[in-house]
């Protein structure tokens, strides 16, 4: 007989419990929130799921987290917002649906479906009536309204520019889609390439990024916001201007190290730099062609590794050194990239190691302008990096303090015009365009006369055209911008009524989930994005559960949409999550789960052998929140074992609902109230694996209490279940609300008041005072908690052990920690 099947022999039916409780949630709408303003508002925010298919052990584990914390702030008597929906647009579903000879929209809320029905089977708390699925139209229609907002305030443009392209998925990638030049999605390596995109402005927000990332310490994860912080990659330096012999306009370059421009003695242009192809002379243009084929073939990674061999050709320019007028060849190089400011770096050799291997390769000057100490890069191949004093420097010469060198060349370079002070970052503005079909369009006509008109708002939402029965396999340009969609695409010019066209890209998936915090507010309002004074009741987010791998995509993008809308006037505040838990994940066999390596282990197939308390209970109790779970090191039978002993315990009581418990036994109740006081800390503490362990040992007492002690009729016995009963039901609620019922009380538990600890319970009355003679422990001695030094001194010198270690010596210091430790120094 199967785990389960011993359960259902002996009393608990796990299955029967799941079917019971589930339904009788649903019916009753327990965890809808009440928004009537009698209690205190607290707002738990799940990541949301994307519908890939069913639930997966990941699910299991991060929304097993999130129900603790919510569960346990309605037992305290919060109004709790719990919402759940789905980021249903993006290149997965579009991908399985194309594969699957489906079309997106049935692919996709297929697996709604399968995942909703499994979210209620797994027992999560979620407020089913804030449901939102973010490619209804209803959605989508105010994520193409927001875009507006932002295109209004010349926040959202369009550029011709190199960008990110993954040739599996056929469609461009921000930045921070790509992982050690991969994509993100598919794990294809990435290549570059040229397109007119849209792109929301971020950079314009980077330093209130960066700044008020202070107001999150200690309540978001270190590592996100060292992550974001590296990530804006905020540099202080200068802009100096370099003029490119034939070219008018000065080709402005940043430095972190402008007190180095003496020895500036070439330049580096990216070679797929809109730059090199300006300056590049007729003599060069073929050797310059054939170069920039072969980088092309590089991911970003490998040009940008330390390990890489730097590689360039001479594009037949020569710049001049603003600093001293010296004249400077002008290359293309592969270590220095596109998006990098104007796509061109000053090299100086000496001081750089990169510039310098770049140097001897091609045999370029190389110059030293600041003595260090160290042996001449020129004969050593080893650039110095260290400070020291100036030389071959002009103004500079004999400073030694850097500080003092960057202020004066910063002060020459503003006085002159040739440069200035500046700040940079290393963030780049985020690109949204995506050529795919299933994403929400971008509400822009492109007219000929009028340029880039939005779509006005009561034409709102551009609907995605059906396309069913369409080839939608990836070809390098939107479906929507084939011959099927041509009525759909060619409109009338909202200003000017001549002809003219949608845009035919559709929007990152991250957009939509830039703001749908907002919405789960009030779903259903009709009137605008979100329902401004919901939002003004619910948010910021109390708490957000999810992944760290979000923390320079969703986690930022969603910092700055806030921050936008804030501007805008929309919201009353400028940072979407007050806290922030990331959720380990789970593995097996110390690798991530994969059908290549066979090691996956499924959620159902644990819920079916085990039951849905079982599996929860283990994903808690497993180890600290942020750490990964091996599900080769766990054990849901012995879980299921400890929830089998707790439903016969609360079986086991015969004391009345109503009966006084301050009559039951003393001794259990201290068990009891101590466990209240240490498992209410270890929540708001978000320690989750050890309430787990504290419950165990209280079902422990209970039962020993049951079996040799005060009897199932105790009334104490009753109060430590009824405990019990609640402090479970943040992991095992099914197991909980049987318990609960079994004890005789109405359900649901999840209604139930979380107790307050009886301060007069917790005081002990004896602990364990440890006695130390010369600093080696020589006796445990049971003494009152509040016993003075005198009395300890005397109890200490009773006992025969320690009388023994101090004999006839003479005790010349006493150090007392009561009622812990007393320590005897003696002679």
């Amino acid at each position: 007989m199967s785990d389960s099947g011993q359960a259902a022999a002996r009393g608990y039916d796990a299955v029967a419990s799941q079917q019971k409780w589930s339904t009788y949630w649903q019916e009753h709408d327990t965890f809808k929130v009440v928004d009537d303003g009698s209690r205190e508002r607290r707002y738990l925010l799940d990541m949301f799921a994307y519908p890939s298919g069913d639930l997966h052990m990941g699910h299991a584990e991060a929304f097993a987290i999130g129900d603790v914390t919510a569960r346990y702030w309605r037992l305290k008597g919060y109004d709790v917002l719990h919402p759940v929906g789905w980021d249903s647009f993006g290149l997965p579903a579009e991908n399985a649906a194309i594969k699957h000879d489906s079309h997106p929209a049935q692919w996709t809320y297929h697996n709604i479906d399968t995942q909703a029905a499994s979210f209620r089977r797994y027992g999560i708390s979620f407020d089913w009536s804030k449901r939102l699925h973010t490619s209804d139209e209803e959605y989508y229609r105010w994520t193409q309204w927001l875009f507006l907002q932002f295109f209004k305030k010349g926040l959202a443009y369009r550029k011709d520019s190199w960008a990110n392209w993954c040739p599996n998925d056929q469609t461009v990638l921000a930045n921070e889609q790509v992982k050690d030049g991969r994509c993100d999605r598919c794990g294809a390596v990435v290549t570059k390439r040229q397109l007119n995109q849209w792109y929301f402005k971020i950079t314009d927000y980077a330093q209130r990024l960066l700044d008020d990332m202070d107001r999150l310490e200690g309540n978001w994860p270190d590592r996100v916001l060292t992550m974001q912080r590296n990530w804006i990659g905020r540099s202080e330096g200068a802009y100096v201007d370099f003029r490119i012999d034939g070219r008018d306009e000065p080709v402005r370059v940043f430095t972190t190290r402008p007190d180095t421009l003496f020895g500036a003695t070439f330049m580096v242009v990216a070679p797929d730099a809109q730059l090199a192809d300006e300056i590049v002379s007729d003599e060069q243009r073929p050797a310059f062609e054939e170069y920039l084929e072969q980088v092309k073939k590089q991911t970003e990674i490998e040009r940008q590794s330390t390990e890489h061999e730097k590689t360039g050709v001479y594009l037949g320019a020569e710049a001049t050194n603003p600093v001293n007028g010296a004249k400077i060849p002008v290359w293309a190089g592969d270590y220095v990239l596109s998006d990098y400011g104007t796509g061109a770096v000053m090299a100086v050799p000496a001081h750089d190691q990169r510039d310098l291997d770049f140097a001897r390769r091609y045999g370029i000057e190389v110059i030293p302008v600041i003595d260090t100490g160290q042996a001449d890069p020129r004969e050593s191949g080893v650039a110095t990096t260290g400070d020291g004093a100036y030389q071959n420097s002009g103004v500079l010469d004999g400073l030694e303090n850097k500080a003092e060198a960057i202020a004066k060349v910063c002060e020459f370079l503003t006085d002159r015009r040739i440069g200035e002070p500046t700040v940079t970052y290393r963030l780049r503005d985020w690109l949204l365009s995506r050529q795919r079909f299933w994403g929400c369009p971008i509400p822009i006509i492109h007219c000929q006369t009028c340029g880039d008109v939005p779509v006005p708002d009561e034409q709102l939402p551009v609907k995605l055209p059906d396309l069913r029965g369409a080839d939608l396999a990836p070809k390098g340009t939107s479906p929507l911008a084939g011959v099927e969609v041509r009525q759909w695409r060619e409109v009338n010019c909202p200003r000017c009524g001549g002809p003219a066209e949608r845009d035919t890209d559709t929007m990152d998936t991250f957009v939509d989930s830039s703001w749908y915090f907002l919405r789960y507010c009030n779903p259903q309002y009709s009137q605008g994005a979100f329902d401004g004074e919901a939002v003004r009741r619910w948010m910021p987010v109390s708490q957000y559960v999810g992944g760290v791998e979000h923390a320079t995509m969703h986690l930022l993008y969603s910092r700055f949409f806030t921050k936008v809308l804030h501007d805008l006037g929309l919201v009353d505040f400028d940072e979407p999550f007050t806290k922030l838990m990331n959720q380990g994940q789970v593995v097996n066999e110390g690798k991530a789960m994969s059908k290549s390596l066979g090691n996956g282990v499924d959620l159902g197939k644990q819920i079916d052998e085990f039951g849905v308390d079982a599996v929860r209970t283990t994903v808690i109790f497993a180890g600290p929140p942020e750490e990964d779970i091996d599900w080769a090191d766990v054990s849901p039978g012995a879980s299921l074992k400890f929830l089998q002993r707790a439903w016969r315990v609360a079986d086991d009581v015969t004391s009345d609902p109503g009966v006084d418990v301050t009559t039951g036994d003393v001794a259990l109740r201290k068990i009891t109230h101590k466990m209240i006081s240490e498992i209410t800390t270890l929540v708001e503490g978000q320690r989750f694996n050890v309430i787990v362990a504290r419950c165990m040992e209280l079902i422990n007492a209970v039962r020993k209490a049951i079996d040799t002690g005060c009897g199932a009729d105790d009334p104490a016995v009753r109060e430590a279940v009824t405990f019990a009963a609640q402090a479970m039901s943040l992991f095992a609620p099914y197991v909980a609300e049987d318990m609960w019922e079994l004890l005789g009380h109405q359900p649901s538990v999840a209604s139930s008041s979380w107790p307050t600890a009886d301060p007069a319970l917790l005081v002990a009355d004896e602990v364990t005072m440890v006695v130390q003679v010369n600093g080696k422990v020589r006796g445990k001695i049971q003494v009152s908690p509040d016993v003075d030094e005198d009395q300890a001194r005397q109890l200490a010198l009773a006992d025969a052990n320690v009388k023994r270690f101090v004999a006839d010596k003479n005790i010349v210091k006493v150090i007392a920690r009561l009622p812990r430790m007393l320590s005897l120094v003696v002679k």
